[in-house]
């Protein structure tokens, strides 16, 4: 079999058929130090111990979520990448930071105020788990304000300017004041401090100006609080001209006299607040699921504080009265900023239209398989199954696709679909709500509880259940996190279901964005199985259900990862033979992880692409010697989950919607899918053996924690799929075109 070999060592196969798998590499050899790396993890510098139930050989969850802030942050500074795209890794660690907070150090407080004192499996309470947080964030951010700073210089120099206020000139200043004077000052509303006014409330994420002043003749101080009114049309940085932006807060500072007049400024410094959003109720005590979602959001709204950020211009005595009139502890709950805060709001300069400056512009290619004009059912019933990988190949000629037609196609009796999350103009729904008006049977399970997402989910449930769409909401105490859809089809030889699964959501935006995959099949056992797995979510009943070839959570996937990793062991003591590819999101279930020491101790080989979190520490002598983890950043999120087991010849292929993450595998509605098909498994070879072989955007993990990069001059293995899906587009047109032109000259003669 003919095959190439990068420099990494990985050994990539080009043959058409990938039954087989790669030879397993050689390790990663450790680069020299002084390259870009990451920290180490707190807590692994001491001896480490052979017995898989130490929790010395456990990462924990949040500390390695923040290790990949820094791999993102990484980008910011890489100078391979362009300044704008740049600007975008800081946005981005910056809203995930925010988020971090939201959600894990809202959860671990909570736990800290419960009195919750046991332990994660790798032996930390949550009041530890706080502070080592905080104090990797406060390193993370310190770093980031440099990178800022220096990209604000990088900018200046190609042209962008983010200047102060101060630093305008008369016109500048006189054409600003106007333009916030009729747009945007209405819309402020400045609050009094004191007696006579209660503290304002402060929403969550928002900017906020902090406003000592005085009447001129007393020197009584006020105080006052004003919003910046970001969102809604209005953005964080008005354009002066051109390329020259000054932020809005930076605007309404120097105006304060239009909100005060005749009054004397003391001082203005911004603070922003970031609020719990674990506010989860139990499911089993509602009798509305809807009403209960709608009754979190209103709870989230006025959710305690768990940060307070300040300018570091703030004096003493307001930091400590803004905490205490916030109820927030001075010492542990207020941050002092020295650079910009709000900063993922820089996502808004990050999308200027300045193709120098920006990454080449790349529009996803039509899908190889699904080309022409021909029924998309008639191509899928003929092919069995196509294998679509976004952002490279299109949502739209896709997806959307196979769902307008389900709608438009007379032969469609009914359509079943799972919604996570979606996007505000969705086609997806759209096309669902034109098949129920059209008559056809639509049922649509839909998650109220997708993070941040719940109040879109809201109205799409109502919009849809207007329309006559069945609209459930899953299984009570289990979030559905699968993406499926199942077509039912009359075709000339009786009922056919078509199916639809995904490893990423029903959302068009994010498909341009992210990397995943999409098996459109009409395997009649996969079709069973769906049928199956939707009278479950939509009943919530418990029998006992078969399954031919889905691998569902939380019933059956983890036990049967489990014994494929316990079949890898036994081939590996009996045969020497033994390997296994995973590319996920995440590796945080405890069983897993120790599985997977248990068959590096055996001899199996292990390749694991995991983007964030990870528990697992490869690369320890006698534990996981076997093992190697790289994470993979890049212009797109890394978002498909694939998983490999080699099985002594008989190789077994898996895409889906779960990651290996205990609430995933037993606390979620999940699905992983079977590819049979060898030519969709070599597709599958090439995109795991590329992503193994990249010697730009992975990222080697250390017995430690920490990551390094990889140094090579090789392209970024996302760039690799952007050509070859483009090679495989071209080639396929080519082909088509022949048969057209021969089919031509046979009709001529």
């Amino acid at each position: 079999m003919p095959t190439t070999t990068n420099t990494s060592g990985v050994i990539r196969l080009v043959d058409a058929l990938a039954a087989e798998p790669a030879p397993p590499a050689p390790p990663v050899p450790r680069p020299p130090r002084g390259l870009a790396e990451t920290p180490p993890h707190p807590g692994t510098g001491g001896p480490i111990p052979t017995d898989l139930a130490a929790p010395e050989l456990l990462l924990n969850r949040e500390l390695t979520y923040l290790n990949f802030c820094w791999r993102v942050l990484r980008e910011a500074e890489d100078p391979r990448v362009p300044l704008l795209e740049r600007l975008k890794f800081v946005a981005i660690v910056s809203a995930n930071i925010d988020e971090f907070f939201q959600k894990r150090i809202g959860g671990l407080k909570q736990q800290v105020g419960a009195g919750f004192s046991a332990v994660t499996p790798d032996g930390r309470s949550p009041s530890q788990q706080i502070a080592e947080c905080l104090q990797m964030i406060q390193e993370l951010e310190a770093r980031k304000t440099e990178v800022l700073e220096a990209q604000r210089a990088a900018l200046a120099e190609a042209g962008v300017s983010i200047v102060r206020w101060k630093q305008l000139d008369a016109a500048d200043r006189a054409r600003m004041r106007a333009f916030y004077l009729d747009n945007i000052f209405p819309l402020v509303t400045p609050q009094a401090m004191d007696p006579a006014h209660p503290f304002p409330f402060v929403s969550n994420l928002s900017l906020n100006l902090l406003v000592t002043l005085h009447y001129r003749g007393d020197g009584e101080p006020l105080l006052a609080r004003v919003k910046v009114p970001i969102g809604a049309g209005i953005p964080r940085f008005l354009r002066i001209d051109g390329t020259r932006f000054v932020p809005l807060d930076e605007v309404m500072i120097g105006t304060l006299d239009l909100l005060f007049p005749d009054m004397e400024i003391e001082n203005c410094a911004r603070f922003r607040v970031t609020r719990n959003a674990t506010t989860e109720r139990e499911e089993g005590e509602a009798d509305d699921l809807l009403e209960l979602i709608e009754i979190e959001l209103r709870e989230r709204r006025f959710a305690p504080i768990v940060r307070l950020q300040v300018e570091s211009k703030m004096t003493p005595y307001l930091r400590g009265k803004l905490a205490a009139e916030l109820g927030l502890d001075e010492q542990r709950d207020v941050f002092e900023a020295e650079g910009m805060l709000g900063q993922r709001d820089l996502m808004e300069l990050a999308g200027l239209d300045l193709p120098a400056l920006r990454d080449p512009p790349h529009a996803p290619e039509a899908p190889v398989d699904l080309l022409g004009e021909r029924s998309i059912f008639h191509t899928i019933r003929d092919a069995g199954s196509v294998l679509v990988h976004h952002p490279y190949e299109s949502f739209q000629a896709s997806v959307e696709r196979f769902l307008r037609e389900a709608a438009a196609d007379p032969k469609v009796r009914a359509i079943k679909a799972t919604l996570y999350r979606t996007s505000r103009d969705s086609q997806v729904i759209k096309h669902l709500i034109a098949a129920a008006l059209g008559g056809k049977q639509v049922a649509v399970v839909l998650e109220l509880k997708a993070r941040f997402d719940e109040e879109a989910n809201i109205r799409w449930a109502n919009r849809m259940e207007r329309a006559g769409i069945h609209v459930t909401y899953g299984v009570v105490g289990l979030k559905t996190h699968c993406k499926l859809v199942l077509v039912v089809r009359q075709d000339y030889d009786g009922l056919r279901r078509y199916a639809h699964v995904a490893t990423g959501n029903y959302h068009a935006g994010t498909a341009r964005l992210y990397a995943d995959f999409g098996l459109l099949t009409c395997d009649k056992t996969i079709g069973a199985d769906l049928t199956e797995l939707f009278n479950y979510l939509t009943t919530g009943f418990r029998p006992r259900r078969k399954y031919g070839k889905l691998l569902p959570a939380p019933k059956i996937l983890k036990a049967a990862l489990l014994d494929k990793i316990e079949r890898e062991i036994r081939h590996a003591e009996k045969h020497g033979e033994g390997l296994m590819q995973w590319k996920v999101n995440a590796l945080e279930d405890v069983d897993i992880v120790r599985a997977l020491y248990r068959a590096s101790q055996a001899g199996v080989k292990i390749d694991l692409i995991v983007r964030d979190t990870c528990r697992l520490r490869p690369g320890i002598p006698g534990v996981s010697a076997n093992i190697r983890v790289i994470s993979v950043v890049g212009r797109f999120l890394e978002h498909a989950r694939v998983l490999y087991f080699h099985n002594r010849g008989k190789s077994e292929y898996y895409l889906g919607s779960a990651d290996l993450m205990q609430r995933n595998l037993e606390r979620r509605v999940e699905v992983l899918a079977p590819i049979d098909d060898p030519r969709l498994q070599a597709e599958l070879r090439v995109f795991l053996d590329t992503q193994l072989g990249d010697a730009r955007g992975a990222w080697d993990m250390q017995p430690d924690g920490s990551y390094r990069q990889r140094t090579g001059e090789g392209k970024h293995s996302q760039q690799q799929m952007i050509e070859r899906t483009e090679t495989r587009l071209k080639d396929a047109t080519r082909l088509r075109r022949r048969k057209v032109a021969g089919i031509a000259k046979r009709k001529l003669r």
